[in-house]
């Protein structure tokens, strides 16, 4: 009789999804214990003292992009347009603090999501590591950079990205197809991609509306996108946000407060709300996207003219 319980737990341990969470447990451990030990060194030396203190718009913005977040519209493009808004975050600090904010409420989506919708074992672990060894390599380089080309390189992604959005309202890319899988060329051409995404969100680009577009384009259902890009993210965010916090390129404050207002955001819409009509809600993004690519290109302008004078 004890051995039925003993092979039930065996065959549940074995499952491949269970070996993803447990794997994407570990990593979250990691971050944290990590995340941890870098503050306490941080403060001992000093290094915080130029971080300015969360406000309640923090707590807001980090509930409200997380809860549309979770239904697919993405929040790091958003919440970059409401730091810029209201100056709160450095430019150079930006794209280290969505990746270490958002990382706990990603994981619980992806938790959530991959539970729930079918898509292929070996090509959602393809994808999400691809999507993991780009944002290992681009953190590496992005959390190195001056401001001036952050500002530049960030206000460039976001006119792309935009450029998407805009084109998925308008519905001149394919709806996507039935497939719950990804092999030979198409495959590889989807492990090329979402490498590339991935490095694009060390620069704070969000990896949800790219991947939903690219999902389709390769044939693939679209709600399939869903545990291919909440897991990515959820696997490359404690990494590339690690490479961050070592290098103390991101704002503490913001991103406890944001972490901290995400997590029940994402269960509201994940199990209480679940649909909701966002047509006019991408429209706004849109606006508002092209507005904090503005910001940032012309703040890039001014600080490329001050040194120049300087230099005169």
């Amino acid at each position: 009789m004890a051995e039925r319980p003993l092979t039930a737990l065996g065959s549940a341990l074995l499952n491949p999804k269970t070996l993803l969470f447990l794997a994407l447990g570990a990593v979250t451990v990691w971050f944290l214990v990590a995340w941890r030990s870098r503050v306490r060194t941080a403060r001992a030396t000093g290094r915080l003292a130029d971080d300015p203190p969360a406000t309640g718009f923090h707590a807001v913005v980090g509930f409200v992009m997380c809860f549309f977040d979770t239904l697919g519209i993405g929040n790091f493009a958003t919440t970059t347009s409401m730091f810029k808004f209201k100056r709160s975050v450095r430019d150079e600090w930006i794209p280290g603090t969505l990746n270490v904010a958002y990382t706990l409420p990603t994981v619980a989506q992806a938790l959530i999501y991959i539970s729930i919708v079918r898509v292929d074992f070996f090509t959602l672990v393809a994808m999400i590591l691809a999507a993991v060894a780009g944002a290992w390599l681009g953190a590496g380089v992005v959390a190195r950079w001056p401001r001036i080309n952050i500002q530049v390189g960030m206000g460039c992604a976001l006119l792309a990205a935009a450029a998407l959005m805009l084109l998925t309202q308008l519905q001149l890319v394919p709806v996507g197809g039935t497939a719950l899988e990804l092999r030979g060329t198409v495959l590889v051409l989807g492990l090329v991609s979402n490498f590339a995404l991935g490095a694009l969100m060390t620069l704070g680009i969000g990896l949800y509306a790219p991947c939903l577009i690219l999902v389709s384009l390769l044939g693939m259902d679209p709600r399939a996108a869903f545990p291919i890009m909440m897991g990515s993210c959820a696997f490359l965010m404690p990494i590339a946000g690690m490479r961050f916090i070592r290098e103390g390129s991101y704002s503490l404050e913001a991103s406890v407060v944001l972490a901290l207002a995400g997590i029940p955001a994402v269960l509201i819409a994940a199990y209480i709300v679940k649909q909701m009509p966002l047509t006019y809600v991408r429209w706004l993004v849109v606006v508002v996207v092209v507005y904090a690519a503005g910001t940032l290109l012309r703040s890039a302008l001014m600080e490329k003219r001050m040194l120049m004078e300087k230099r005169m």
